[in-house]
């Protein structure tokens, strides 16, 4: 499972978007991170074994905490089109929030919009005083490119042309192999785990 935790991290770290939550995989290494506590408690005192373990406690946290701190600045800097995303989506489908996070992406957009009105815009005329979140935040540039790594041998991967004189064409990425390239043409191969960002 910490494998899968540093996956997600890295992924998280690296795309211009919010990706899908994972409660399960945090819940297992907050659950981790106790049991390995409890032990070192339970471990005789100056032994090196304390030391190294204590080392990779730390380290864990460290990505815990990275992860979440990274999840929390996309809200922040795309909260109305993850809320809109959110709403959107199709029953069944995946959140890409977690509880916690939807409540506080909802309570930062009524403060920011409450902010808004009491700083600006009711100094404004009349006919100024409504202000679209959705237009006004930048979106993520799913245009933006990314370098990765493939863990699953994927074939025909549509890319899309940079200029009108270019032409789509298709590429077969290999298993291990890594690229540069346009975010939004490997996002469901980030999604379903065939590729890992770097």
């Amino acid at each position: 499972f910490l494998r899968a935790f540093f996956q997600a991290w890295l992924n998280e770290k690296f795309a211009p978007e919010l990706l899908e939550s994972k409660p399960e995989i945090i819940e297992c290494v907050v659950e981790q991170l106790d049991h390995m506590e409890a032990n070192l408690k339970r471990a005789k005192r100056g032994d090196l074994k304390v030391s190294i373990h204590r080392m990779e406690i730390e380290r864990i946290r460290y990505v815990l905490s990275s992860y979440l701190r990274c999840r929390l600045v996309k809200i922040e800097k795309f909260f109305p089109h993850v809320l809109e995303k959110e709403k959107s989506r199709a029953e069944g489908e995946p959140s890409i929030l977690s509880p916690e996070e939807f409540a506080f992406a909802k309570e930062y957009m009524a403060n920011t919009e409450i902010y808004l009105k009491n700083v600006a815009l009711k100094h404004m005329p009349p006919n100024l005083q409504k202000v679209s979140l959705l237009k006004s935040v930048p979106r993520p540039n799913l245009d933006s490119f990314v370098f990765l790594r493939v863990l699953e041998r994927q074939e025909n991967i549509l890319v899309e042309p940079e200029t009108d004189e270019q032409r789509e064409y298709t590429i077969d990425l290999e298993e291990g192999s890594q690229h540069l390239i346009r975010y939004k043409t490997v996002a469901p191969l980030v999604a379903s785990g065939a590729v890992q960002l770097i």
